[in-house]
């Protein structure tokens, strides 16, 4: 599957997603949303506890992330925050209570139903500081040097470019701006049947690369004081591990060797 198509997969899914959001369906809670979206996977990616955090608007949690990024993104009063992949607004609400009527909340997202669906919540809250827009993170509507703090939650590993993602970023923060995402990478090998299936994919799983090859892009598009903030592993369920990979790799899995894992990391842009 193509670059082209993989967005198209991820666009399909995800508004779907919102669309049962948007007409009040129960929505599953886990990384890829609903329980269509997660049929062939059966197993819930579920991030970071949201209930205790000031800002958080449960209409706007879809279930869809892997971390808690605000936690870790050192946010400040007057802040220009923008949040890669927005869904229905959950980190969005939770930078507002922070950066405060002063700052400024920008959320992007790919699917058009998602935007919508932000953008009803953003009315009932009726915060004017806060607003949402339709577009790809490999190619960012806005100027350069425009924001001080990049967010992002579980939305990276399903971008088919992650160079070309990374490079956006440090171009639209003003200098010394910085970033803080929570994402999902793996460690070893995962079986190719595993990676190249495409409900995994909108799962957050096949798109993922290693923490390395992570750490690496970002490295290589010139972000500077890199540090790794929180790393847990994804557990999953035998029934699942066997439906892609054999006895051998099930052990490898279990000992470590191989794995899935939620990483929520940051880096600056120089002066």
């Amino acid at each position: 599957m193509n670059a082209k198509d993989l967005k198209v997969v991820v666009k399909e899914k995800y508004g779907s997603i919102a669309k049962q959001s948007l007409s009040n369906d129960k929505i599953k809670s886990s990384c890829c949303g609903t329980s269509g979206c997660c049929e062939k996977i059966e197993f819930s990616m579920i991030g970071d506890d949201y209930n205790t955090v000031e800002g958080y608007n449960p209409d706007a949690d879809l279930g869809l992330g892997c971390g808690l990024p605000t936690q870790f993104a050192n946010l400040k009063t007057g802040d220009c925050v923008l949040d890669l992949g927005s869904g229905a607004g959950n980190d969005c609400f939770v930078a507002r209570a922070i950066v405060g009527e002063t700052g400024k909340i920008v959320g992007l997202d790919f699917t058009d139903m998602m935007v919508a669906k932000a953008i009803e919540n953003n009315r009932k809250l009726g915060f004017m500081n806060v607003e949402f827009v339709q577009g790809d993170i490999e190619e960012m509507p806005f100027s350069d040097n425009d924001f001080d703090v990049i967010v992002s939650n579980c939305v990276l590993n399903l971008v088919p470019n992650k160079h070309k993602a990374f490079a956006e970023m440090i171009r639209v923060l003003k200098p010394g701006g910085h970033f803080c995402v929570s994402d999902v990478v793996t460690k070893g090998e995962l079986p190719e049947t595993l990676r190249s299936d495409a409900e995994m994919y909108v799962g957050c799983v096949s798109g993922a690369i290693t923490r390395d090859q992570y750490i690496n892009i970002i490295h290589d598009n010139g972000f500077e004081n890199v540090a790794i903030h929180k790393l847990k592993p994804i557990p999953i369920p035998y029934k699942v591990l066997s439906k892609y990979m054999s006895e051998e790799e099930i052990n490898d899995f279990k000992k470590g060797e191989t794995g899935i894992f939620s990483i929520t990391v940051s880096g600056y842009k120089s002066l």
